[in-house]
Formats: structure tokens, sequence, C-alpha cells
């Protein structure tokens, strides 16, 4: 975000606080512009952008299994409210021809995708998206669950649920595929 765009958010966050009934001048108040603008920068940076961060690896092994990195923490905005959601993605990919994909870069993807304004259900379906273009897998599931805030803080104020969105392509398309990888996660 450059310095014209931080600018913009401030005004805009000045604007809002005045709007709702608050002096932007108050103590409490006087840098909140700037922290917000700061905020958005970061929660947003993957905007404009490509995944380019990750590295495929050849493994000796052709006939791979399937490889499950579970609960991995994410951030998102919700792009209805601006308000957050946030949760656990588990993500599962079968190797193709013995390409892997280096396990950190999973969730550097899932964060990649988190940072931008969205809902749930196009962050999980483009973690897979994404995963399927880097690896060309035999199959990718993804699995999200998560908690938004639009829903527990505005609305119907309900804070005891969480919402699971789901991802299948190959081999998990088919059910007995699907529930076997899903008992694997249950069990581990």
């Amino acid at each position: 975000m450059n310095e014209q765009q931080q600018q913009k958010i401030e005004s805009a966050v000045k604007d809002i606080l005045t709007a709702v009934g608050e002096d932007p001048t108050r103590e409490g108040l006087i840098e909140t512009p700037k922290r917000v603008a700061k905020m958005y920068a970061e929660v947003f940076s993957s905007l404009n952008r490509e995944f380019t961060n990750y590295k495929v690896f050849n493994s000796d092994v052709q006939d791979n299994g399937t490889v499950i990195v579970r609960d991995i923490p994410f951030y998102s905005m919700c792009e209805h409210h601006l308000l957050p959601f946030f949760g656990r993605v588990t993500v599962a990919y079968v190797p193709r021809d013995g390409k892997i994909i280096g396990l950190s870069k999973i969730p550097r993807l899932v964060d990649f995708v988190a940072s931008r304004p969205s809902v749930q259900e196009n962050v999980t379906h483009q973690i897979g998206v994404q995963l399927d273009e880097i690896l060309h897998p035999k199959g990718i599931a993804v699995i999200a669950d998560a908690r938004h805030m639009c829903m527990e803080m505005r609305g119907v104020k309900k804070q005891a649920g969480s919402t699971k969105t789901t991802y299948y392509r190959g081999v998990f398309k088919d059910p007995t595929a699907k529930r076997e990888l899903l008992d694997e996660i249950r069990l581990s």
C-alpha cells in the first residue's frame, strides 16, 4: 500500500469516527486513523499480488500417500462487513509423479489467500485452486472451520457456532477416499 492510499484510509477513518459521534482529536483516538491504515496494509497485503513464495520438489517416492497439514490458523476479513473471521484450515493432497511442495509453504498459501477481503467459501476454494495450479496433484482437500465476527458481534449475535467449508478435487471426490481422509484427520 502506498503513502497516498494510507492517507486516504486515515482520512476515511476520521470521517467514520466523526459520523458515529466520536471526536477523532480526542487523546485516545488521535493515532487511530494511522494505526487502522497500517493494519489494513497488513491484513490486505495480498491484494493485486500473485502467490510465488513456494518451491516444488521431486520426491524419490513416486507413489506418495496423502500429505496432510492440519489445523493451520488463519485470519481474514469479511468482504460484506469488514469484520474478521478466523479459524483453522486443514489441507490435504495426493502428489502426482512425486511432485511435492515444501510443507511450510502450505500455511504461507493459506495466509496469502486470507489476506484480502473475502468470504470463507472463497478462501477455502482459492486455497484449493492455487495448490492445484502449483502441483497438479491427484487430489486436493481443503477444510476450513471458522468463527465470524459479523455473526457474533452484530446481526444474530450468536457466539457458539462456527462455519465449516470444504473443497474436494480429484481422488477426494470419491466418497470412499473422502471418508478415509476424514477418518485419518480425526484420528491424527
